[in-house]
């Protein structure tokens, strides 16, 4: 990438490298030792015209998320769709994440319009994260 002059790399981590999570640490660890990695690799790319950021989802409509409402449906003796409702409720938008919003966020940073964005954290949780950094 660097020998032609143009390259994208994008790397889906999670939210959970900003605000971590119960029961996550192993995974989290990994993946904030990707996010640091990313930050010191985007700048010395970035003048051969590679950016490399970082997509950190917090929770989109996926098979995994899935399971854990049906966790939680079965720990709180309630429906499916109650449970879907209770963790979207907790959310400041007040829904899930849909793929096809992460998909653009990733088409995005993998355009030439996404040229001088680099070595970024794009946190993608409808506002869940409560800090300001």
């Amino acid at each position: 990438m660097r020998k032609r002059g143009w390259g994208r790399i994008l790397n889906i981590t999670s939210a959970a490298v900003k605000a971590p999570l119960p029961m996550l640490g192993l995974s989290t660890g990994a993946r904030s030792g990707l996010t640091g990695a990313v930050a010191s690799l985007a700048r010395e790319a970035a003048a051969d015209g590679v950016t490399i950021n970082n997509l950190l989802p917090g929770q989109f409509e996926t098979d995994r998320l899935a399971g854990y409402f049906a966790a939680i449906a079965q720990r709180q003796g309630i429906t499916l769709e109650a449970a879907k409702a209770q963790v979207a409720a907790a959310n400041p938008a007040r829904r899930i994440g849909r793929p096809p919003e992460f998909g653009a966020a990733c088409a995005f940073l993998a355009s030439d319009h996404a040229g001088f964005i680099t070595g970024q954290n794009l946190l993608m949780d409808g506002g869940a994260y409560p800090g300001v950094f």
